[in-house]
């Protein structure tokens, strides 16, 4: 698991090095808040940490649309998809909370 883990990351660096043309350290910084709300957006408990691939897949899609959306709108700030993407996982984690509450009763 932790090869699997180790090269995962590696690939994930050379693919943002080449996305950003430039090999800086912190260029990922803040995308922390990205990867868990795709994976809590799709599906996988924070209780627990249950879920599926296929939700985190659409949880990552469902991110990638709404971030398309806002910065190809032109008339919105970039801060606007932060916004966006933090009240979708707080609604999402709202839910959860009801879920799992249900549940125990």
């Amino acid at each position: 698991m932790y090869g699997v883990s180790g090269f995962c990351s590696a690939l994930g660096g050379v693919l943002m090095t080449f996305y950003m043309l430039s090999g800086y350290g912190l260029h990922a910084v803040g995308l922390e808040l990205d990867a868990i709300a795709a994976v809590v957006i799709g599906g996988t408990l924070l209780t627990g940490g249950s879920g599926y691939l296929l939700g985190a897949v659409l949880g990552v899609l469902v991110l990638g649309l709404i971030q398309t959306v806002i910065s190809f709108q032109g008339t919105l700030s970039s801060w606007w998809t932060r916004i966006v993407i933090g009240a979708l996982l707080f609604v999402f984690i709202l839910l959860q909370r009801l879920m799992t509450a249900r549940r125990r009763l």
